[in-house]
């Protein structure tokens, strides 16, 4: 294809290819990591276009794997299902339900590629539940060499943990092979509760559920509960619910977005609205089915991990701030918890997590409220998303990331002529 302006999902990024290809098998592939080392020309792998920083921006090539998709073979005695890096969420779900199967855990969208999901950091909740990486049991990688190599948890184990969250900074992942477990019917819950309610009983419910996040509304006295557990009813009666849901928090909220964005003041009273229109809402049917939500309403976002125990300190700190500065805005904070994992620079590397994220609507201004949320976050030791907005830089990094510097170590001598790095990698990791 010709060059043509590409942006990510929420207009946050735009940029102009030289060239975007779809290679179709993983021989392609190789020979077009070797054309831009011959060439000395840039490539960036892209999969769904959510990320809200420029990770993939490049004026050279530009590869989407959408061509290498689809569940390649299930290990049904060992539970491992072989997958192309190409597979988008969404459709991987219904292939693994299809034969009995389903992931682990998601996070709360199923349009990112798998290899775009896994490599940034994506996560779902639940604190005996890590990043999505953590499914990964092998990688088939194309180096920046052209050399194709296979990293498990007993193969080269030290570039398994540097390529489970990665960035596409060390090469290609063309293939996964990831853990899976037979399908279960899972009960979602959805309920509106006092905001004093959640934090006294927030040790209970991050326990006692296997799935569980809230979400904290802006100038509000409610929160939402969100919680999913394994049921042992097989009646599935999610479809009209989902409509519903799908329809309240898309099509209502979009027009409230509206009224904040025009009428910025008003942010303070559309937030408690929105608090108080949280549905009490139950779901039972398969977990790819709850786990994800419909995200139509476009926003800009920031997300920080920082150690499990800071969440009330920190969500309470946030709240109060927004209320004194009273920033407008109108969109509620996330809350989830992460269980803690090893992949070198994984948000939630050796430590058990809590995730706060913040949004504005898209086309009202964001930035003061994000870097003064940024510095309240950052105070707990906060890592970044590295798909969401921040304004970190190396010296803060190499403090939180203590295998930091290992990483950029081993990226360094994977690729020596820096093909996978773009100007805002090259940029935020100080490579020259």
């Amino acid at each position: 294809m010709k060059s043509m302006l590409w942006k990510n999902w929420s207009g946050s990024v735009k940029f102009n290819p030289k060239q975007i290809i779809y290679p179709s098998s993983i021989e392609e592939v190789v020979n077009l990591v070797k054309r831009a080392n011959s060439e000395k020309k840039k490539l960036r792998v892209v999969g769904s276009s959510h990320s809200f920083t420029p990770l993939i921006s490049t004026n050279d090539y530009l590869i989407s794997l959408d061509n290498l998709n689809g569940v390649i073979s299930i290990n049904k005695e060992s539970e491992i299902a072989e997958v192309w890096a190409g597979t988008k969420l969404e459709q991987l779900g219904h292939e693994l339900y299809e034969s009995g199967y389903s992931q682990e855990n998601l996070g709360d969208i199923n349009v990112q590629s798998i290899a775009g999901a896994f490599l940034t950091g994506t996560h779902g909740t639940g604190i005996d539940h890590g990043i999505l990486s953590t499914q990964i049991e092998e990688m088939t990688v194309v180096l920046p060499s052209g050399d194709i190599l296979e990293c498990s948890k007993t193969k080269n184990t030290d570039l398994f943990r540097a390529f489970g969250v990665s960035l596409g900074l060390l090469g290609i992942v063309v293939k996964f092979k990831i853990r899976i477990k037979p399908a279960k019917t899972y009960r979602y819950e959805s309920r509106k509760v006092n905001t004093d309610e959640i934090y006294r009983n927030l040790s209970r419910l991050k326990k006692d559920n296997e799935h569980f996040e809230f979400y904290l509304f802006p100038y509000s006295n409610y929160v939402q509960v969100k919680l999913m557990n394994e049921t042992r009813t097989k009646k599935h009666s999610f479809k009209f619910e989902k409509w519903k849901v799908a329809t309240l928090e898309n099509k209502a909220f979009w027009l409230l977005s509206e009224v904040s964005r025009n009428f910025p003041k008003s942010s303070s009273q559309i937030s408690k609205i929105s608090g108080s229109s949280v549905p009490n809402s139950r779901m039972v049917g398969p977990s790819h089915e709850l786990f994800a939500t419909t995200r139509n309403v476009k926003f800009n976002e920031m997300e920080y991990s920082i150690p499990a125990e800071y969440m009330n300190d920190a969500s309470l700190e946030i709240q109060e701030e927004i209320r004194n500065k009273r920033f407008n805005v109108h969109f509620p904070i996330e809350c989830r918890f992460v269980k803690g994992d090893n992949f070198l620079i994984s948000p939630a590397s050796m430590c058990d997590s809590a995730y706060i994220a913040i949004h504005m609507y898209k086309g009202m201004p964001h930035q003061e409220y994000f870097n003064r949320i940024e510095e309240i976050l950052q105070s707990y030791n906060g890592r970044p998303h590295w798909g969401k907005m921040h304004s970190m830089n190396l010296e803060k990094l190499n403090h939180l990331y203590p295998s930091l510097s290992n990483f950029l170590d081993i990226r360094s001598k994977l690729d020596k002529n820096n093909i996978f790095v773009n100007a805002y990698l090259s940029k935020l990791f100080e490579i020259e």
